[in-house]
């Protein structure tokens, strides 16, 4: 079992190291931040969104998007539509969307470099397989036996 969990965590690891490298590379090339490269691209890909359904698409708490929005929106690139008490929703400029489309390119190929060599089974068995992963994963507790109790 320890080399499963090697392996595992070794495959797993390699490819967060590499999407935090190709993000590092948009944020330079764009002179962004990390969360910002998210936002930029669900707001490309998906249009207006609030912020929970931001925070929703991007796995980031609340504050982090927060952030990352005023400062898209300090640097022209978001803008905010009033709906009411918690319910703006945003959208991005015109210069904006052109960051946002640069980005989705650079996503994409990235993905199709990713999966070269598999079939289109291939990649539905592999995403089917790390979309349980990661459900089962965040069910998964290690709970403590407690210390009276031997």
């Amino acid at each position: 079992m320890q080399e499963k969990f090697k392996l595992f965590y070794s495959l797993i690891s390699k490819i967060n190291k590499n999407i935090r490298r190709i993000k590092t590379e948009i944020m330079l090339e764009h002179d962004i931040k990390c969360p910002h490269v998210s936002t930029l691209y669900y707001l490309y890909a998906e249009g207006e969104m609030t912020l929970k359904q931001l925070c929703d698409v991007c796995k980031e708490d609340k504050s982090a998007i927060s952030r990352s929005i005023a400062s898209l929106e300090k640097n022209g690139l978001v803008n905010s539509q009033e709906e009411g008490k918690y319910k703006n929703k945003f959208s991005l400029t015109q210069k904006g969307l052109e960051i946002g489309k640069e980005i989705s390119a650079k996503i994409d190929t990235a993905i199709e470099f990713a999966v070269q060599g598999l079939g289109v089974e291939d990649r539905d068995v592999i995403y089917a397989g790390l979309g349980m992963i990661a459900n089962n994963l965040s069910k998964f507790k290690i709970t403590k036996e407690k210390r009276g109790n031997k």
